[in-house]
């Protein structure tokens, strides 16, 4: 938690305000009039001074809910050197740090699938915080519950499972009309494989499997191409529904991710945001 606050304290001066168009009271933007769209709402004084008809719309006051997931998998427990952190433990961090920036501004926010309603302020943060630790929050989003059309879930994983199983979940979470923030949080040595000669890979679950490869540098290309594969897979699922897809390494800093899913959840490039 203190690292968190750290990490959303170290941001929060350089990002805007998650606003959007909506019936609240303070003013976010001017845009273009629209055919069609009624006369009353044309601001006269502005576009008085244009060669245009300009609109002036209101910032939606209304606070709105974020879900947050991270996956459960054994291999989240993973890390290739005692100096980096395990996967799990950056993706709290990120989450926690998001949580925090998104209660400062007002939101509601709970973490996917405890079955928590989203809460405002410290006890919503405490919340998340907990489950997380606890592991309240389940391995698989089929079991995340019914969240309301068009709400805002961030999901943190490897996704490093075969294809078919996380496009069966990202089919379900679709059908449901949920807008997804997909973070990709991969260990470097997973980006890399950077190792060489005869080596024995265990299973992240402890049941004992393994494989021995000979001579690693023999199968380094075809891993980064499959890599690669379920990378393109992965971005080109979330441009058809609309969603963002992001990568982060935890050999690099959390800021970056950070700022990154702000500017998800806020609907701007990451130049926009910050």
């Amino acid at each position: 938690m203190v690292a968190a606050g750290h990490l959303a304290d170290s941001v929060v001066h350089g990002l805007h305000g998650r606003r959007r168009a909506g019936p609240g009271d303070g003013f976010w933007q001017y845009r273009p009039y629209e055919a069609g769209e009624p006369a009353h709402r044309i601001d006269w004084r502005r576009s008085a001074r244009s060669q245009g008809l300009y609109v002036r719309q209101r910032e939606n006051e209304i606070a709105q809910g974020v879900w947050l997931w991270r996956s459960a998998d054994a291999g989240m427990d993973w890390q290739s050197a005692p100096e980096l952190p395990a996967k799990r433990s950056a993706a709290d961090l990120l989450l926690l740090a998001l949580a925090s920036l998104l209660v400062r501004g007002g939101e509601r926010v709970a973490l996917a699938g405890s079955g928590e309603r989203p809460g405002i302020g410290r006890t919503a943060l405490d919340r998340v915080a907990l489950g997380l630790e606890h592991g309240l929050a389940t391995s698989a989003p089929f079991a995340l519950g019914h969240l309301p059309r068009g709400a805002d879930l961030v999901l943190v994983s490897d996704f490093l499972a075969p294809w078919e199983e996380t496009q069966a979940l990202l089919d379900t979470l679709r059908a449901s009309g949920v807008r997804v923030h997909l973070l990709q949080l991969l260990d470097p040595a997973e980006e890399t494989l950077p190792y060489e000669g005869r080596i024995e890979f265990l299973s992240a679950t402890g049941a004992g499997d393994h494989l021995t490869v000979p001579r690693v540098e023999a199968v380094r290309e075809g891993y980064l191409q499959r890599l690669a594969a379920l990378r393109g897979s992965l971005a080109d699922f979330c441009a058809r529904c609309g969603w963002s897809y992001l990568q982060h390494r935890t050999d690099r800093p959390a800021t970056i991710a950070l700022m990154a899913l702000w500017a998800s959840l806020s609907g701007r490039s990451l130049e926009e945001a910050v």
